[in-house]
C-alpha cells in the first residue's frame, strides 16, 4: 500500500514498484483518515507511508492501528526519523526518493521478512553487488566503493571523501551520508567525521584509530561510539 497525501510522490513509487517483479499495489490513498479502514480491510505486506500529512500524521496512524504492519516511511523531513525508528519502521526515505535508495529499502525488506515467501533480493542490472554511489569531480562523476572508503571528514556543505590513494571533494552533508551508509556499518564519531567500523584498528578515551590515522570523538558521541564497538 502506498498512503501520501502528494499524488506525485505516489507516482514516483509506483514507477519504482512496477520494476520489481514480486511487488504488486494493493491500495493508495491520499487520505490518511480514508486509509485506516482500508488497511483493515485489504490484506498488505508493507504499507510506504507518508510522515507529515493533513489531518493525521504517518505517525498518528500508525499508532491508531490495533496491528503492526510493516513500514517504510517517506517524508521530506528528516527530523522525524526518531519518532519513526521507535515505531519499529523498516527504513525511512528522504524525498526524492530515487530508485536505488528505494530498492535498498525494498532488499531490506527481503532480508528481514523474505524466510515467509521465496523473494529474491533485486539489484540494478550493470551494478555490481558491492555498494557504491558517484560524486561530481570536475567534468565527470566518479564511481565510490563504499568498501574504500577510509572516512569521511565533514566541510561545512561539503565533505572530503577519503580513500586508501586519494580524497574527493564534493558538496553534500554529512548528516545525509550518516543517513545512506548507516546500513553499510559507518558511525558518526564526531560532529565532523563518518568512519566504517570495519576500519577501525584502536580506540581511546578520546580518539579512534584507522590505521595511521587518529580521528576524534565526540563527547556527545563517545558511549554510542563505546556501545556499537562492544566496548564496556
Amino acid at each position: 500500500m502506498i498512503i501520501d497525501d502528494e499524488p506525485l510522490a505516489i507516482r514516483v513509487l509506483e514507477n519504482h514498484i512496477q520494476k520489481i517483479p514480486w511487488l504488486d499495489i494493493s491500495f493508495t490513498c491520499t487520505n490518511p483518515v480514508e486509509a485506516i479502514e482500508q488497511v483493515k480491510q485489504k490484506k498488505a505486506d508493507l504499507i510506504f507511508l507518508d510522515i507529515q500529512m493533513p489531518e493525521l500524521t504517518g505517525l498518528e496512524f500508525l499508532e491508531s492501528l490495533p496491528r503492526q504492519p510493516v513500514v517504510i516511511f517517506t517524508t521530506a523531513y528528516r527530523q522525524f526519523a526518531a519518532d519513526a525508528y521507535d515505531l519499529d519502521g523498516l527504513d525511512y526515505l528522504i524525498k526524492p526518493i530515487a530508485f536505488p535508495r528505494f530498492l535498498k529499502a525494498v532488499n531490506k525488506y527481503v532480508e528481514r521478512h523474505g524466510n515467509k515467501q521465496d523473494l529474491p533480493l533485486v539489484s540494478i542490472p550493470g551494478v555490481s553487488d558491492s555498494r557504491s554511489f558517484f560524486i561530481r569531480s570536475g567534468h565527470e562523476m566518479i564511481r565510490i566503493e563504499v568498501s574504500e572508503i577510509m572516512y569521511i571528514e565533514s566541510l561545512k556543505d561539503y565533505v572530503q571523501i577519503f580513500l586508501p590513494d586519494k580524497k574527493y571533494i564534493y558538496k553534500a552533508r554529512i548528516s545525509n551520508l550518516e543517513e545512506e551508509l548507516q546500513d553499510d556499518h559507518f558511525l558518526r564519531v564526531h560532529k565532523s567525521y563518518l568512519i566504517p567500523l570495519d576500519k577501525v584498528s584502536a580506540v581511546s578515551p578520546t580518539h579512534i584509530r584507522l590505521g595511521e590515522k587518529e580521528i576524534p570523538i565526540g563527547r556527545t558521541y563517545k558511549n554510542m561510539v563505546l556501545k556499537r564497538l562492544g566496548i564496556d
